[in-house]
């Protein structure tokens, strides 16, 4: 396959044509992808006709299964799971707050992969968050005190019994969240992230899942992450997706933060997704 890559115009993003994933994907396309996927963050084959085994075979060609915690997988598959909201459901939109996925585990996914089944008319837009840029754009004097910070991520705001999605959530989701205590578990990571592919220093926080900063009082921490939460998505580092039916987006959980639109009141959306793992070995990154 040879592939056309067509930047969005706007900060980040491209679509990609040429790729058919219902098809084996060669290793020279596979990375000229990776090449795409890399330097414009987040990217999207349009006019895919996909099977739920084509959409299981994106994971171990870009890295390995990553680990969907907290949400069940479709019946009879371990690694795809259902981003469904029915027309008539009430229940807060999903993913909704900016976030990396599941930053909140030992080792993040590199990436996610999203596929449009039905997709309303109006509405329903994802949004992302250059973080590259964001953390470029500081003032030298603010990176200089970031970097060698550790922040500190849980899960407990979205998946706990007492969170976002426990408790009398799933009386009014048509997804299977299975929210449950282990989300009070906390796990550290390194406030300036250094891409392991790129070279390239990212802001690796996020209001979804960030919660502290390791070794900083509680107050102080929170007055400087407000500060970077409301840096880090500003205007001119978001990049607005437009999905479509046959979509196929893929993204890098690595340097973007992303979040979930609503405005399809009425209308049914459906999305299939898949979670992308590091791979065991890649190339060393050259600092940036």
């Amino acid at each position: 396959m040879t592939i056309r890559v067509e930047p969005s115009g706007q900060n980040i993003g491209a679509s990609v044509h040429g790729a058919d994933f219902s098809k084996p994907i060669d290793d020279d396309t596979a990375a000229a992808i990776r090449a795409a996927w890399l330097e414009h963050q987040v990217i999207g084959f349009p006019d895919q006709r996909l099977e739920l085994d084509h959409l299981e075979a994106i994971p171990p060609r870009f890295g390995r299964f990553g680990e969907d915690p907290y949400i069940a997988p479709l019946p009879g598959r371990r690694h795809v799971i259902a981003v469904r909201r029915e027309a008539d459901e009430k229940s807060p939109i999903f993913a909704e707050s900016w976030h990396s996925d599941w930053s909140f585990l030992p080792d993040p996914p590199s990436g996610t992969a999203l596929y449009g089944m039905e997709i309303p008319p109006v509405g329903g837009d994802t949004l992302f968050a250059d973080q590259y840029g964001a953390y470029e754009a500081l003032p030298a004097a603010m990176r200089a005190r970031l970097d060698g910070l550790v922040a500190i991520h849980s899960a407990r705001r979205g998946y706990a019994l007492q969170g976002r999605y426990g408790g009398d959530d799933a009386r009014d989701r048509s997804m299977t969240i299975r929210p449950s205590d282990d989300a009070l578990a906390t796990q550290r990571h390194p406030l300036v992230r250094v891409h392991p592919e790129t070279g390239r220093k990212a802001l690796f926080i996020s209001p979804g899942y960030t919660i502290g900063i390791d070794g900083m009082p509680e107050d102080e921490a929170a007055t400087l992450l407000a500060e970077l939460f409301a840096h880090q998505v500003e205007d001119r580092f978001v990049y607005r997706h437009r999905w479509s039916a046959g979509l196929l987006t893929m993204w890098d959980n690595r340097c973007v933060l992303h979040r979930a639109t609503g405005g399809y009141e009425g209308h049914r959306r459906l999305l299939y997704r898949v979670t992308i793992a590091e791979p065991t070995t890649q190339p060393q990154a050259q600092p940036a």
